[in-house]
């Protein structure tokens, strides 16, 4: 296929094993990990985990992206077909999870839909991304996707185009973020608190990045639906070897603070997290022994 699907519009081509966009992946997903994961907000991982399926590539690839070996193909995972794809999602169901949480899928959505469609699992569905698609990848989720998690990453141009090459990213992720708010509608929970469909927005404040922070939560407030939840987190640690001005650096408590302070002025609901976070320990193993249990006969190498 020639590939238009994410909002760099590669016009490239892609076989189901080679890519030439910028995702550098064919058209069959690549797996690198699915396992039981704790370090998500608590109304995704809750007491029994979630499901989550790391996919291989990604159409934004930051500087500092802390998946960097799989995201940026340092390391090759498992390629499956739809149909082995589906098979997996229902192992994942089978270990008793809150939810089936697909982690950077945007850049495999035909083949990753083609999968739910063949089988709904009877769990919330989790479309876990950068932010950065195409609204019309947003709709075409509709039914299979209950729970959209996308990043509002950066406000500035100059920014988003230094540590992502995509000087577009604003715009395009708030047209997609707002066409997931208006699909799913308001955030439903069940009784133990577990989001059952919603949208959650993420932001991860960046050093020397806070004003830019600002400028995101008061869009939040002022262009998203009221009750639209945001996980403000502070996790971030330098990896890469990144050399970007202030971004070789943690978050300092002066900084966190900042933005803490302004989701509190604007009502804003969701989640903060805890400087221990910012850690490369939380970081995921990937195609380990635990990470490839489940589909360690599926599919073939990358």
């Amino acid at each position: 296929m020639i590939c238009n699907l994410c909002p760099r519009h590669c016009n490239a081509l892609r076989t189901q094993t080679q890519g030439q966009g910028f995702c550098g992946m064919g058209t069959q997903p690549v797996i690198a990990r699915a396992a039981r994961h704790f370090w998500e907000e608590p109304c995704i991982s809750g007491d029994r985990g979630s499901g989550t399926v790391f996919f291989c590539g990604c159409s934004l690839g930051c500087l500092f992206c802390q998946n960097h070996s799989i995201s940026h193909g340092e390391l090759q995972g498992r390629r499956l077909t739809a149909t082995e794809l589906s098979e997996l999602f229902t192992r994942v169901e089978a270990m008793g999870v809150h939810n089936l949480n697909l982690v950077s899928p945007s850049h495999f959505a035909p083949a990753v839909l083609e999968a739910l469609a063949l089988r709904k699992p009877n769990i919330p569905v989790v479309w876990n991304s950068s932010g950065y698609e195409s609204p019309e990848t947003i709709r075409e989720a509709r039914g299979l996707v209950d729970v959209f998690l996308p990043d509002l990453k950066y406000a500035k141009a100059t920014t988003a185009a230094q540590l992502a090459s995509a000087p577009d990213y604003f715009p395009v992720a708030l047209a997609a973020i707002r066409a997931m708010c208006e699909q799913t509608g308001a955030p439903v929970y069940d009784a133990a608190g577990m989001m059952l469909s919603g949208t959650l927005v993420r932001h991860l404040v960046l050093p020397m990045r806070v004003d830019e922070t600002i400028t995101l939560l008061n869009t939040i407030a002022s262009e998203l639906p009221p009750g639209t939840p945001v996980s403000l987190m502070r996790q971030y640690t330098p990896m890469n070897g990144i050399t970007v001005k202030g971004m070789d650096r943690r978050l300092t408590e002066r900084e966190y603070a900042r933005a803490r302070d302004q989701l509190f002025a604007l009502g804003l609901d969701g989640y903060l997290q805890q400087k221990e976070a910012a850690t490369s320990a939380f970081t995921p193993a990937f195609m380990d022994e635990e990470s490839t249990l489940l589909f360690s006969d599926l599919g073939h190498p990358a």
